[in-house]
């Protein structure tokens, strides 16, 4: 386990946090700042040395920024002169999801990879992305958010039917017919082009 730097209670990061937290709204934004400044090269070190990525190290530090204004600014943060510790907690549990996400994927790649077919990336058409945001828009409005929740945010049918009021069966069912629409929107349009 990584040693988290951890900041006193009387120190510039705790006194920033402090003044976010007990100022009124957008009365802080300079205090923001010079937070962001101070924490957020520390998060995207922590980031390169767990994700071994720049990119995704920048996302975690974009995310997990955000996420401690946000909490200071709505004064949900009990112990504001703690920020030090929640911003690399929130660091931690982040890392921790993305691993465990990208162990999932690997996982289905490794003992689905057989099932797969296999496409000359020459020969195989592109995919137009504008045309599947035109059909993914033109799906009814639930089976478009089971789609974007299911597959950009990778959320479990469990997760997504408690995000709708649905049952993890339903999920899958209205999945399945959302996948064949798009599918049939986006062949169509090729068709026609």
């Amino acid at each position: 386990m990584d040693a988290i730097d951890v900041a006193a209670p009387d120190s510039a990061e705790a006194q920033l946090a402090q003044r976010i937290a007990h100022a009124p709204a957008g009365a802080a934004r300079d205090a923001e700042a010079q937070l962001y400044r101070l924490l957020a090269p520390r998060v995207r070190r922590y980031g390169q040395r767990h994700l071994r990525d720049d990119h995704t190290a920048d996302d975690l530090m974009q995310h997990v920024m955000a996420l401690a204004i946000e909490k200071l600014r709505s004064g949900a943060l009990d112990e504001p002169r703690r920020i030090v510790s929640f911003v690399f907690g929130a660091c931690r549990m982040t890392v921790l999801d993305l691993l465990r996400g990208q162990r999932r994927r690997d996982e289905l790649l490794r003992r689905h990879a057989d099932d797969l077919p296999l496409a000359d990336l020459h020969v195989a058409p592109r995919l137009d992305h504008e045309r599947v945001a035109r059909c993914l828009e033109r799906l009814p409005e639930r089976e478009r958010a089971v789609l974007v929740l299911s597959f950009y945010e990778e959320q479990p049918a469990e997760a997504v039917g408690h995000s709708l009021g649905l049952s993890a069966g339903n999920v899958r069912v209205i999945r399945h017919r959302g996948i064949d629409r798009l599918r049939r929107c986006v062949d169509g349009g090729r068709r026609a082009a």
